[in-house]
């Protein structure tokens, strides 16, 4: 199928871009990487009146270092992260999570801000966002406003944004020196949307869990930061019954729902396992990151 007929706009400009969403803020669309859109307006799922296309609008592009953080500009391709965009954790982390996001072509055109403002409950990129406290940078003609990762996702494809307002930039915090980091997913096939994720980062002092970041994907209407996991790991060995202990409590304080992929029961401890790898994974990075 072809879409149905729309306006199409191409602004030069942010400015020119937040007037044309102001404008059609009841029935535009915004075209970014448009892997998530096109294929909905192909099959008529999707029928916006007017596409505004901010594909070209390099003052939404790229990635900035900060002593203390990365800014990364929502028009960002994911390929951006194929190779590491800062020394570090966090350049690492986003190394090993862009590996896992659809195919390579997808890649080259799919955006960071685009998977985030669509709102897949199964995106990686959400999960980074919400594991790691992002900040979302959301403007309209009217001004500017930040907001955290906690409350940008509302649920499902359901996000913070208003109809007039555009995702420009995500901040994330970097994560403190000697940390190691976890990501683990299953999919039925390579590229496909995975059933659970799991993203981990510890901090070892003495061969216990100084801190810890815990999230989890796939397995409720948004991505879940574990934080009831993250406070019993803190003071913990790092060692196999430890992580064991966690993915029982994960088992335990998820509610996934089944479907024609897996049943709840099947994701619920796929989930609980791939932390227990996820852990394990950023337990041994952190090893060998800790100064000796």
């Amino acid at each position: 199928m072809k879409p149905a007929a729309f306006a199409y706009l191409k602004p030069e400009n942010l400015a020119e871009a937040l007037r044309f969403v102001a404008d059609n803020a009841d029935d535009g669309k915004l075209l970014a990487g448009g892997q998530s859109l096109v294929p909905a307006m192909n099959f008529r799922l999707a029928r916006p009146e007017t596409l505004i296309d901010i594909t070209g609008l390099e003052a939404l592009q790229g990635v900035e270092e900060h002593a203390d953080a990365l800014s990364i500009g929502a028009l960002t391709r994911h390929a951006t992260f194929h190779k590491p965009v800062s020394d570090g954790a966090l350049g690492r982390l986003l190394v090993k999570v862009v590996g896992h996001i659809a195919h390579y072509p997808i890649r080259q055109r799919g955006t960071f801000g685009g998977s985030l403002s669509h709102a897949d409950p199964a995106a990686e990129w959400c999960l980074v966002a919400t594991t790691l406290n992002a900040t979302m940078r959301l403007e309209s003609s009217g001004g500017a406003r930040d907001v955290p990762a906690s409350d940008f996702f509302r649920g499902s494809f359901t996000t913070a944004l208003e109809p007039n307002e555009i995702l420009t930039r995500i901040t994330i915090p970097k994560l403190p020196d000697g940390t190691g980091t976890g990501f683990v997913e299953f999919a039925r096939r390579k590229g496909d949307f995975a059933l659970a994720m799991a993203l981990t980062a510890l901090h070892l002092e003495g061969g216990a869990i100084r801190s810890a970041r815990v999230g989890l994907g796939g397995v409720a209407d948004r991505a879940l930061r574990m934080d009831a996991i993250e406070a019993a790991l803190v003071g913990q060995p790092a060692t196999p019954e430890t992580f064991a202990t966690a993915g029982q409590m994960a088992r335990d304080q998820i509610s996934p729902r089944g479907d024609i992929h897996g049943s709840a029961e099947y994701r619920r401890d796929l989930a609980g396992a791939l932390l227990e790898r996820a852990l394990a994974q950023a337990a041994e990075e952190a090893r060998g990151a800790a100064p000796t």
